[in-house]
């Protein structure tokens, strides 16, 4: 891996509102699409089959929904 790739932005989990921890979630997962396929053109080109494809885009959603549990649990769930 020729790029530095940062996985926990701002190195926290600690967000002030759930919507910024979905949004943190969000970006998480997409890290580690990134991390997973550095190469860019492969995952453009990736996009057309994950968009169509009802099962991967259910994986996507677990994929944050795991990132999310992570960070909710770090937030003490904003109470």
């Amino acid at each position: 891996m020729s790029e530095q790739i940062q996985l926990v932005p701002g190195n926290s989990l600690i967000t002030s509102t759930p919507e910024e921890g979905r949004q943190l979630a969000l970006k998480m997962a997409r890290l580690i699409i990134k991390i997973t396929q550095p190469d860019a053109e492969i995952r453009e080109r990736l996009r057309n089959v994950y968009a169509e494809d009802a099962n991967l885009l259910i994986a996507i959603g677990q994929t944050v929904s795991n990132e999310f549990a992570t960070i909710a649990a770090a937030n003490n769930y904003w109470r």
